[in-house]
Formats: structure tokens, sequence, C-alpha cells
């Protein structure tokens, strides 16, 4: 392993403990600007600097702070960051609400001082990462790997680090029992040569790309390289139906990998966004109940048949649920005279005047509240759809039936994102099933607020997209 790659996290590590003291300092300088603040001891301020460093690095070190993120967005560190803060912070507020409670303006300085460490190490991580990613354009901060297997799956994952310099990787050759004319001449030996191969270059990581069916073979290739002091790594022999959600665990001792994961795949976020579900939705029950009684009465005025209408669709795990909407449509028109169903079209006569109002605003979908209660639905989540255009798109939209690993919703990212409406428009279904996906793969409270907010200011100005 070359040094260089052991030294960059040290500096990581130190370049976070010199913006913790900066970050101090500051906020020591704005508590002492404050009227009547008593200045703490040389003594307690070190103290306290002290902890905050040592808290910082068990957190960071608990929350994978400093992992290696070449190959990954900087969303994925900033997550590793605010983690940090955020229990970085909580141990603050109890150190001074027990042990420091004589530190003048112990709330303010712990704000002053909570937001300086963030912007300070946000900031520092990702001029670092720009930093780190031009200078291995140069050939700097690289790793270089040796490729055993010179097949289909040794050649993606070479074009991958070459077409990806930011990551870091230069593969130094192949090797493999079969040379390829395709690897440009990079093909170093067959398999019998690993070891003096490893002797006679700089390699740090030994990437095994050979099909499942060479277990023997890889057997070698690990004990060979591991005798060399190198790192080895497999790439999966199912790589090539993986998705960017990819992830893997272990089953006593068998590595499981999941093709499509969901942060929703976790217990705690599930009962975090049924409990918000739970909340939001009897907040606006109670607030807008004169609004469920106004437009209840408007359907009534306005045209004979009941005022909820229930439709039978598709929900968690592939079941039925009821669904309740506000009626929208003139009673019993959802069948034609030869008894299929009709799906809506834009300037439906089927529609009543209210109807086309609430439909507009969405404001025919507030029923639903109660399938939020009842468990069958969540406020936020992929549009369940009607059965009949259910089964017709199963079978003919890819991926169609993976939004059932979640409850469906009273609104969605497909919905705010303007694919609502009709059916039958090119290739609008398939764009909508990869956006209800999308929001799966990406689930998160706050992606949840963005699109609540979203549905609201749609409300307000009136949906076009709405039939």
């Amino acid at each position: 392993m070359k040094p260089n790659i052991n030294t960059n996290e040290l500096l990581r590590q130190v370049t976070d403990y010199v913006i913790l003291a900066l970050a101090f300092i500051l906020a020591r300088h704005y508590v002492d600007l404050q009227p009547g603040a008593a200045a703490p001891s040389f003594r307690m301020n070190l103290l306290l600097l002290s902890v905050s460093a040592l808290t910082w690095a068990i957190t960071g070190i608990y929350v994978h702070l400093y992992d290696d993120f070449r190959s990954r967005p900087f969303a994925y560190e900033f997550v590793a960051i605010l983690k940090t803060v955020v229990f970085h912070s909580f141990i603050f507020i109890f150190l001074f609400f027990f042990f420091f409670k004589s530190y003048p303006y112990s709330r303010t300085f712990t704000l002053i001082y909570t937001i300086n460490i963030f912007a300070g190490i946000t900031l520092s991580k990702l001029l670092v990462k720009k930093l780190l990613r031009r200078l291995r354009t140069f050939g700097h901060n690289t790793k270089n790997v040796l490729i055993v297997g010179a097949g289909e799956t040794g050649l993606d994952f070479h074009q991958t680090i070459t077409q990806n310099d930011q990551f870091g990787y230069k593969c130094i050759g192949f090797i493999d029992d079969q040379t390829n004319t395709m690897i440009n001449g990079q093909y170093l030996g067959s398999l019998s040569d690993l070891k003096n191969i490893l002797e006679d270059h700089e390699i740090d990581d030994v990437v095994v790309a050979l099909p499942e069916s060479s277990r023997e073979q890889t057997e070698n290739i690990i004990l060979t390289s591991e005798k060399a002091a190198k790192r080895v790594r497999i790439i999966a022999d199912c790589h090539r139906y993986c998705t960017p959600t990819v992830r893997m665990s272990l089953f006593g001792t068998f590595p499981l990998i999941t093709i499509r994961s969901s942060p929703l795949d976790d217990n705690g976020r599930q009962q975090l966004k049924r409990i918000f579900d739970i909340g939001f939705t009897l907040f606006l029950l109670i607030t807008f109940s004169w609004l469920f009684v106004l437009i209840a009465l408007l359907i009534k005025v306005s045209s004979p048949g009941p005022v909820i209408f229930k439709q039978e669709r598709w929900g968690l795990k592939n079941k039925k649920i009821t669904c309740y909407k506000f009626r929208t449509m003139v009673r019993n028109s959802e069948t034609g005279p030869d008894g299929q169903f009709r799906a809506t079209i834009r300037n439906d006569s089927r529609i009543t005047a209210i109807g086309r109002f609430l439909r507009k605003t969405n404001l025919d979908e507030l029923p639903q509240f109660i399938n939020v209660l009842m468990g069958d639905m969540s406020f936020v989540g992929p549009r369940p759809h009607a059965i009949p255009i259910h089964l017709e798109m199963k079978d003919t939209i890819e991926h169609y039936m993976l939004r059932h690993l979640v409850k469906p919703g009273i609104t969605g990212w497909a919905q705010v994102n303007g694919y609502r409406g009709d059916y039958g428009q090119s290739g609008h279904m398939q764009r909508r099933i990869d956006l209800d996906l999308w929001y799966i793969e990406n689930y998160s409270f706050w992606l949840d607020c963005q699109i609540i907010f979203q549905t609201l200011v749609n409300m307000i100005r009136g949906d076009e997209n709405a039939i």
C-alpha cells in the first residue's frame, strides 16, 4: 500500500481538528463580546476543546466519517458530516447541563460553535474532495489495481475506472490464462504468474473479475495476494443486475446482496414515517374538518349520488385496498355500456363541475386521510392505480411492480413533477414509474416534506396536468 493513502486519511482528521479549534475560538470570541460575559479560565477552555476533539474523533469513527468516499457523490459524505455534528452538539449540551453549569452563555456558545463546525467542516471537505479529484486527474493520490480476469466483467471494470479519473484508481494491467486483444497491451501474464507480478509491480488492490465457476482459482488468488500483503476485492458475478442502491449484508457467514434497496427497508424509518403520517393527518383532519363538510355539501347539491367514491386498488405487497375519494364524476360512470372500465381522459364529459375543481386542486384526494389512518396508505408514496390499469401496466411497464415494495401515497414524487393524468401518453407511464422508484430508493423525511410542500403549492395554483 502506498503511504500517501494513509497520510491522506490522517490529514483529513488533522484538518477537522484545526477547524474545531478555529470554530471554538470564534465562538468563544463571540461570547466574550456579549455584555456582562465573564471570561472562563484558559484551563476550562482547553478542557472543553479537548473533550470536543475526543467526542468528534469517536463520533466520526462511529458514523464512518473517515471512510473512503472517492467513488461516491459528496452527498454521502455530507450525511456523515451532518450525523457527526448532531451527535457532537448533543454531547456538548449534555456536558453543559450536568458538568459545566458555570460556563457563561453555554447555550449561545453551543449554538455558535455547532454552526461554525458544520460550515467549516462541510466547506473544507468539499474543497478537499475537489482538490483530490483534480490531483487524481494528473495521476496523484491514486491506487494501483491489478485486474484478474480479462473477460467482459474485467473490461467493464477497467472502462469504469478509466472514464472516472476522480475515483483515483489506475489499472496496472490484467492477468488471465487467456489473453484478450481488447486490453491494449496491458496483459501481464497468466494466473500462475501472479506471485511474480505482485513482487515486480507496485500494486495496492487486486480486483478479481472471474466467473463464479472459477472458485479454486479465486482461492489461490486470495492466498497468493494476501501473502504479498495486498488487499483483495472481488466483483460479484451478479454485478450486471445491481442498481445504484445495491446493498450487501452478512447472513451468518453468507454474504447476501440485495439488488435494489431502500431507506424504508429500515424498521426505524418505517416507524418514523408512520408516526409522521398519523400526526400530520390528524392535524389536517382537525384543522380542515369544515372543508370536508363544505365539499360534501357542494357534491350533494351539484349532482345526485354518494359523496364518497370507493374503488379497489392494489397497495403494499400487492394486496388489495379500498381507496376513498370525493366523487368527482357522474354516478356509476366509471364503466362503459359494455361493462368495461373507462379511464378518465382530458375534458371528460363524465366529470361534474365541482368535480373538475376538486381534481384541479387535488381536494378530491382528502378522504384518503382515512386510508392513511387505517394504515393502507402513507401521506407520500407512489400513487395507487385502478385495478384494470394496474393489470394492464404490470406486464407492459418495466419495474412496475417494484412500486408495491412500499405503501402507496396520497401524493408522490411523480405527481409533483408533473406526471399525473392521462395514462395513454407515449412514455408517460414509464417515466412516472421511474420517478416512483427514484423516490423509493432515495427516501428521506426531508424529501417527504419537500413533496408535501410542492403538493400544497400545486393545490393553490392548480395542477395543469390534472384531468
